[in-house]
């Protein structure tokens, strides 16, 4: 049997106009300006370190590229590192795409989901997890990577 009050009026009808007021009162206000301000200076921070990460490893006597790769590694796994932690989620509520489109956001969008199913185990949950954002941008990566050397092949 179903309820009747599901398809009763509301006690105090508001008009559409009054609804859309009251949202546009209620709506939180937004911040771009701040957004942008600490993304830039977020973002820097993460760059900087990555910088510095690179002049660590060409102090050890590694050539620029491989320093550079080898920075990128490093900061790949302190993202991860930083997310199963639980950090680099709350630097992201703070700095938005500063935190996003350095490489360490590409760390954390493939750790997040899988850290979701961790109670499900290592294999079934973290595992199968660990794949949903990786598996598509490897797909894509090595695809592109695919195309791009056939077209420099062809023209060269």
């Amino acid at each position: 049997m179903m309820d009747n009050q599901s398809s009763s009026k509301p006690a105090i009808p508001v008009s559409p106009e009054k609804y859309q007021k009251l949202t546009e009162q209620y709506t939180p206000k937004p911040t771009v300006v701040k957004n942008i301000i600490l993304a830039f200076i977020v973002g820097g921070i993460i760059c900087s370190i990555g910088q510095i990460i690179i002049n660590f490893f060409v102090s050890l006597g590694l050539a620029r590229l491989e320093a550079s790769t080898a920075a990128t590694a490093t900061m790949i796994f302190l993202g991860a590192l930083l997310t199963g932690l639980g950090i680099y989620d709350e630097i992201g509520k703070f700095a938005g795409a500063g935190s996003i489109v350095p490489v360490t956001g590409f760390a954390n969008s493939i750790v997040s989901p899988a850290m979701e199913f961790k109670r499900e185990g290592y294999v079934m949950g973290v595992g199968a997890k660990l794949f949903t954002v990786a598996g598509p941008v490897l797909v894509y990566g090595i695809a592109t990577s695919i195309v791009v050397g056939f077209a420099y092949y062809l023209l060269h």
